[in-house]
């Protein structure tokens, strides 16, 4: 269900707005998490919505922006950050690096700045959708511009 009432802006919003990047908001009833949910909700194809996961590689956050339709290898990001293991990060320690609960968590105005992976087949769309930093807010934006910003590192993270 799409819903058209004013957002709160969000870090990630603002962050945008600041860099003079153009965007799209995108709200909706955000009753389940997860890609999926939000994707159908929006009518925007999973393949072009993207995930925003946090991962510890041997101790250092890392945030992984992966297409919805995909899960992330952990080897290859291990192998991408010259770790030895990487795992899921604990939903709490997620929370805390980035200042968004789980569910709204976005590379853009995190609390904490961290390296960023990007799914090398995300990248292949003109336009991405990405959470803004809160349940239920997801912005749309270029895909060139979502690398730029996060200086992120593209590559094949998919399982």
């Amino acid at each position: 269900m799409l819903l058209n009432w004013p957002m709160a802006e969000t870090r990630g919003t603002r962050l945008l707005r600041r860099a003079g990047v153009a965007f799209v908001v995108h709200t909706y009833d955000h009753c389940e998490k997860g890609a999926t949910y939000a994707s159908q909700a929006l009518g925007i194809p999973l393949e072009r919505f993207a995930k925003t996961i946090v991962v510890d590689a041997s101790g250092e956050p890392v945030f992984v922006v992966i297409s919805g339709d995909a899960d992330v290898s952990l080897k290859s990001v291990a192998r991408l950050r010259g770790v030895k293991h990487a795992a899921l990060a604990d939903p709490a320690d997620a929370q805390r690096l980035t200042g968004y609960l789980v569910g709204g968590i976005s590379p853009f105005g995190s609390r904490r700045a961290l390296a960023t992976l990007l799914d090398e087949q995300l990248v292949t769309h003109d336009n991405i959708a990405i959470n803004a930093g809160q349940r239920g807010v997801i912005i749309e934006l270029a895909a060139a511009d979502v690398v730029t910003l996060l200086d992120a590192t593209v590559a094949d993270v998919r399982a």
